[in-house]
This record gives C-alpha cells, sequence and structure tokens, in this order.
C-alpha cells in the first residue's frame, strides 16, 4: 500500500500531529514501508506455529498468590458516609 503527501497530512491532521512540509513526503515513504511489511507479515504462512508467550520463549517468574496485608474492610466502612449490607451506596448519576 502506498501512502500519497495527502494521506499523510490527513493522518497527522486526525493524529493532532504536526508535520513540516518537507517531511511530508519523507513520512509518507517510511509509512508506506511499514504498511507493506505488515501486508507481508500477514501473508506468512503460521499454520504449523504454535504462539509464544514470550518472544525469547522465557517462562515468568511469579511471586505467590497470598494476602500481605490484613482486612481492613470494617474499618473503612466505618468512615464511609453510606453502607449496606457490606456495599458502598453512591449516588445515583445517570437515569
Amino acid at each position: 500500500m502506498s501512502l500519497t503527501a495527502n494521506d499523510v497530512k490527513k493522518i497527522a491532521y486526525l493524529a493532532r500531529l504536526g508535520i513540516e512540509e518537507s517531511q511530508v513526503e519523507h513520512y509518507a515513504k517510511d509509512l508506506s514501508n511499514m504498511l507493506d511489511l505488515m501486508t507481508r507479515m500477514g501473508q506468512t504462512d503460521t499454520a504449523g506455529i504454535a504462539p509464544m508467550a514470550h518472544p525469547l520463549d522465557q517462562t515468568q517468574r511469579l511471586r505467590a498468590d497470598t494476602a500481605v496485608e490484613t482486612n481492613q474492610r470494617a474499618h473503612f466502612q466505618a468512615i464511609a458516609p453510606q453502607t449496606e449490607a457490606g456495599l458502598y451506596l453512591v449516588p445515583k448519576v445517570i437515569e
């Protein structure tokens, strides 16, 4: 896909980017090259390739999922303006 100078100006306007007039053709060429690369990558046959969670296929170091703070729900709800059945009550803002 090849972008024109007008396409780049329209994209820059929509993205609220200030591009100097002398750089428009340069941006058009670079963006066209990126879009061409994405098109070629989309055409690649990946049917027999398993997806990876990490580009270097490393495993994540995970910490144990344990509670480290005490439950202070009653304390926090005691200072709340309105609560009911363990829930915070807030004013209705959408009708």
